[in-house]
């Protein structure tokens, strides 16, 4: 399994993804997929460029409660090993590792169903710390539920060390959240 900037050729197996119901939201689910199949049949090219937005021109980020805020630098990129099998996407503010508010990590990722329990969240994590480290950042924060366990093993398999437990922002409904954080160095 590899990780690959998104690109049309990979887009119809993405778009299938979405289709049978994987969201690459973990907290917007089924409302984000549509989101993001709507704008990716407007305009598959429009909808790749924002996949990779490293000086933040995309749409406004919608939050679990609704809220949109502004998007700051990022890009995703995609789990392949012959069809897509999730994503995984970096955040940050240039010149700080310290991230807004609304914006629970530095990294994010989502595999879809039948892909997992592979290790290919894990691998994707390893394969993403180096894109990290070359935007400059000395090391990422990745949060993740209390109850997810399987997040927090693949966190901890690529040096996480737990830092705190935490409240979430009332955006994202105030639940308990886990903030862990690997170094790059």
């Amino acid at each position: 399994m590899q990780i690959l900037r998104p690109t049309l050729k990979e887009l119809p197996s993405y778009k299938a993804a979405l289709e049978q119901g994987w969201s690459p939201d973990n907290l917007r689910g089924a409302v984000a997929a549509r989101e993001m199949l709507a704008r990716l049949e407007a305009d598959a090219d429009a909808f790749l460029a924002t996949l990779e937005d490293r000086e933040a021109n995309g749409p406004l980020v919608t939050l679990p409660d609704g809220t949109q805020m502004k998007r700051i630098p990022g890009f995703h990129r995609w789990m392949w090993d012959g069809e897509f099998c999730g994503s995984i996407s970096l955040r940050w503010k240039p010149g700080t590792t310290d991230l807004p508010p609304h914006v629970l990590g530095h990294i994010g990722y989502a595999v879809v169903p039948s892909k997992r329990r592979l290790g290919y969240a894990t691998s994707a994590l390893k394969q993403m710390l180096p894109e990290a480290r070359e935007v400059g950042l000395p090391f990422v924060e990745i949060t993740t539920d209390p109850d997810n366990v399987a997040s927090q093993r693949v966190i901890e398999a690529n040096g996480g060390v737990l830092m705190e437990h935490f409240t979430k922002p009332a955006q994202f409904s105030s639940a308990p959240g886990l903030r862990y954080r690997i170094a790059l160095d």
